[in-house]
């Protein structure tokens, strides 16, 4: 029963996000899936995906008017760091913002050092975080498959908290940070194809509204 029970909330949030109502924005469409499901729903999602970044924002979402508050803010955001970091990729989830980089845009090829590049691109990103400054932000490594898994674990920890700690240095607060590494485990594309492996080499930000941001989300909704 409780599967059951599981199984439907998923389906629910799933239809909710993937195919809504065509006239919802993104804003609204967070909004109802924190309001169907919660948390709990969008770890589940998460995992039965295989896509971390969908499954953690999910999981901080708020939900009913105070949600849409967020999002509306989050949008403002993400449309921000488009124009401002044109190479990264940027994506709105329910509540949150995903910012991709490929990995060679930051790293050298097997290395966990910033290239000279990496560290302009990241000035920039910085430039919009410190302009939101009421979000906290989980840093996600990744690599392809090749390679051992457990060498692929640590590589994708040490690039997670190199540019954690190159966040730190440029004036974002350590207590905004989270540092996560998934190694080889989560691959958002086809590692049979070079292409593919090359876009999994990527290291992710995932952006989601911190307690002072909710607490006035809620304040504004009422």
């Amino acid at each position: 029963m409780k599967k059951l029970r599981v199984s439907l909330i998923v389906a629910m949030v799933a239809a909710v996000l993937f195919v809504g109502c065509a006239s919802w924005s993104k804003t609204q469409k967070g909004a109802a899936a924190g309001t169907a499901a919660g948390g709990a729903a969008g770890a589940v999602i998460g995992r039965t995906s295989g896509n971390t970044a969908l499954g953690a924002i999910i999981g901080a979402t708020v939900g009913g008017a105070a949600g849409a508050v967020i999002g509306n803010e989050m949008d403002k955001q993400a449309e921000e760091i488009k124009n401002t970091v044109p190479d990264a990729r940027v994506e709105r989830v329910g509540e949150g913002i995903v910012v991709e980089f490929s990995s060679n845009i930051l790293f050298g090829f097997d290395q966990s050092n910033l290239s000279d590049e990496a560290k302009r691109n990241l000035d920039k990103l910085v430039q919009v975080l410190n302009s939101y400054n009421e979000t906290d932000i989980e840093v996600q490594g990744h690599t392809d498959s090749r390679g051992a898994e457990a060498y692929n674990q640590n590589l994708s920890i040490q690039r997670a908290g190199t540019v954690s700690n190159y966040l730190s240095q440029q004036g974002i607060s350590r207590e905004r940070l989270t540092v996560k590494g998934f190694g080889e485990n989560t691959p958002r594309y086809d590692n049979s194809s070079t292409e593919g492996r090359r876009l999994n080499r990527r290291v992710e930000f995932l952006i989601t509204a911190n307690e002072k941001m909710r607490a006035e989300a809620e304040e504004a909704a009422q």
